[in-house]
């Protein structure tokens, strides 16, 4: 199955560090961050589960909860840990999934339905392609799909940023343009008509015909 935007996420039941999950009534009302890892006591993965729990409060105030994924047991993610906070400087208080039968990573095509059903004797290289972020919304329908490879870490910021720009754009008649952020002037979609821009977003600019920028909608 392969899974596109705005696809509905797949469902799950699993097994986390913080006890077991069904993945829709998790998320519940709020937005969700779904990102996965090939393999525990890995050097770049270490990295960014700190950077996320360093986060974590930035993406709370967003509404949105963080929620990782690593294909092997639950109790080796505890072990992690203790790892992820000496080097991140920031306690894991997000929830880690187990995937030891790799039931999810196929469920969310990161790896082929014949890679078999168990973590064990698997190397990280095996399980490359189980490096994505996945941003769902509370319709619980895929906002964002972002796949990285082994050797480069994340970018949780521009998480936070795609964040920002997507709750924005589905509360007002706006996209973002390459490299916005918080404040930065927005362009008014197709959908709005010059007449009612003159009503919505009065003193826009026409860049374009097609380009009309705003100042940015609170």
């Amino acid at each position: 199955m392969s899974l596109r935007i705005n696809d509905l996420a797949p469902d799950f039941t699993a097994e986390t560090t913080q006890g077991t999950i069904h993945f829709h009534e998790w998320i519940g009302d709020s937005w969700a961050v779904l990102f996965s890892h090939p393999k525990d006591f890995t050097p770049v993965c270490t990295t960014e589960l700190g950077a996320v729990a360093g986060l974590e409060n930035q993406f709370a105030a967003r509404g949105a909860k963080v929620i990782g994924l690593s294909v092997d047991p639950v109790e080796n993610h505890a072990k992690w840990a203790q790892d992820i906070e000496d080097v991140g400087g920031a306690k894991v208080n997000y929830p880690m999934i187990g995937d030891p039968e790799l039931k999810i990573a196929k469920l969310y095509d990161m790896l082929a339905s014949d890679a078999g059903d168990t973590s064990e004797g698997r190397t990280p290289a095996q399980n490359a392609p189980v490096r994505t972020v996945f941003v769902i919304g509370p319709d619980k329908r895929i906002k964002l799909h972002l796949a990285y490879p082994m050797t480069t870490g994340r970018n949780f910021d521009e998480i936070l940023r795609v964040l920002d720009s997507m709750q924005l754009t589905a509360k007002h008649k706006v996209a973002t343009p390459a490299n916005w952020k918080q404040g930065d002037d927005v362009i008014i979609t197709g959908a709005v008509s010059n007449e009612e821009a003159d009503k919505t977003f009065p003193g826009y600019k026409t860049v374009k015909p097609y380009l009309r920028t705003t100042t940015q909608p609170q």
